[in-house]
């Protein structure tokens, strides 16, 4: 385990790995139950992921998912140190009586609840519906580091003013402290619009003030700060302005991806650690996430229609059409609907992407120059690999087979 890594994998597994009381401080903003379906659109305006919020079977479904991740998450918090888990009323009761059991009822020390104002949605038949709830646990009660001083809020104006005549509260004279008055359990950070600079096109995506006030209270600095679903790395982002040491984890390559553009814009160099650089590995990828991974490769974009896309998966910066086939031994079929596809587009040129090609294929793409002037590179992906410089060693003999 080293600080300053961005790890690609499954959460669990990954911490697996991590030795006992190792971290201080843990915040998890798992996917919610929530029976959606979010497609995650990142800020460069192409649809890079496609994350599935649905847990099939029920909530106990989900907190079966959760508990082993909640344990490895106990395991390796140091006695001095403290999860916070961030949930909304789907689950928040489920997982609130999970976390005693893992953490002891002893070690609960708050619900803060996150309230923001979202103009979006209308209720008729309830109210609105405006705060998540964040779980704070210790590993060890009364042990946990804890900074109030740094996380103090302004006084109001009016308290201010009544300090100054001398305000009585219960028959004492109220003093304020310098620093500001004591935070309370109830955040009101705004939430992120649609225009907010810090935005990465992320659906779930929280602000950085959110976490500034998480990681200032429950840590000091070069302590380290892990998230083990980090998405698009608000988390550790944060953790590298305030000069803590920090661990990513996310199961999405291109979201682990995204964390190191963001930190190596912060001036750190993260070290990457499982992402698939080998064919093994791309291989084992979920077949919208192959394709856009290989796109990323190729410095392309994927076409925004998963459904209906008439055999164009992406296009590269030239305009070049892309097929992408998660396939061994590609044959001449495939090349004769890239063709028909071209044609439509009124392109002469385009890219099939697959592992390998049958003699067949070769045969059709010397055919369709000669007879129709249709020009169609054949690309292997170790080819690709090979020109981004990937080797299987960079793999560091981590293979997270697990991906459930």
């Amino acid at each position: 385990m080293n600080a300053g890594t961005i790890y690609c994998g499954n959460a669990k597994m990954v911490m697996a790995r991590f030795p006992e009381e190792s971290v201080e401080l843990i915040y998890m903003d798992p996917p919610f139950f929530s029976n959606r379906n979010y497609e995650l659109v990142w800020g460069n305006g192409y649809e890079l992921k496609a994350y599935e919020d649905r847990w099939m079977g029920g909530v106990e479904n989900y907190i079966a998912w959760m508990d082993p991740i909640l344990r490895e998450c106990h395991r390796v918090l140091k006695p001095t140190g403290s999860l916070y888990l961030h949930c909304d009323w789907h689950a928040n009761a489920h997982l609130r009586i999970l976390l005693d059991e893992v953490f002891g009822a002893r070690n609960f020390l708050n619900e803060i609840i996150w309230w923001y104002h979202d103009p979006a949605g209308t209720v008729r038949d309830r109210f609105k519906k405006k705060h998540d709830s964040i779980f704070l646990y210790s590993k060890k009660f009364k042990e946990q580091t804890f900074n109030l001083d740094d996380v103090r809020q302004p006084y109001s104006d009016g308290t201010l003013m009544q300090n100054e005549k001398g305000h009585k509260s219960f028959g004492r004279i109220t003093k304020t402290h310098p620093l500001g008055k004591v935070r309370e359990d109830v955040w009101e950070v705004p939430f992120l619009n649609s225009q907010a600079k810090e935005r990465l096109g992320y659906p779930t995506q929280k602000p950085e003030a959110l976490l500034d006030i998480i990681v200032k209270a429950s840590s000091k600095p070069t302590d380290i700060v892990l998230d083990p679903m980090s998405g698009g790395g608000t988390t550790i982002a944060v953790a590298q302005r305030l000069g803590r040491r920090w661990i990513g984890i996310d199961v999405s390559p291109l979201a682990c991806d995204m964390m190191k553009r963001r930190l190596r814009k912060l001036g750190a160099t993260p070290k990457m650690v499982g992402m698939p650089m080998s064919v093994k590995s791309m291989k084992g990828l979920e077949p919208f996430v192959f394709q856009e991974r290989i796109l990323e490769m190729l410095y392309g974009h994927p076409n925004p229609k998963r459904v209906g896309d008439m055999g164009i998966d992406g296009w590269l910066l030239d305009g070049r059409p892309v097929q992408v086939k998660q396939s061994e031994r590609v044959g001449r079929n495939v090349v004769d609907n890239f063709e028909t596809a071209m044609r439509r587009m009124k392109r002469t040129d385009g890219i099939i992407v697959a592992f390998s090609f049958t003699k067949g294929s070769y045969e059709e793409v010397a055919r369709a120059k000669n007879k129709e002037g249709l020009d169609i590179e054949l690309k292997s992906v170790k080819s690709i690999l090979e020109d981004i410089g990937a080797h299987d060693e960079e793999l560091e003999a981590l293979e997270w087979e697990d991906q459930a």
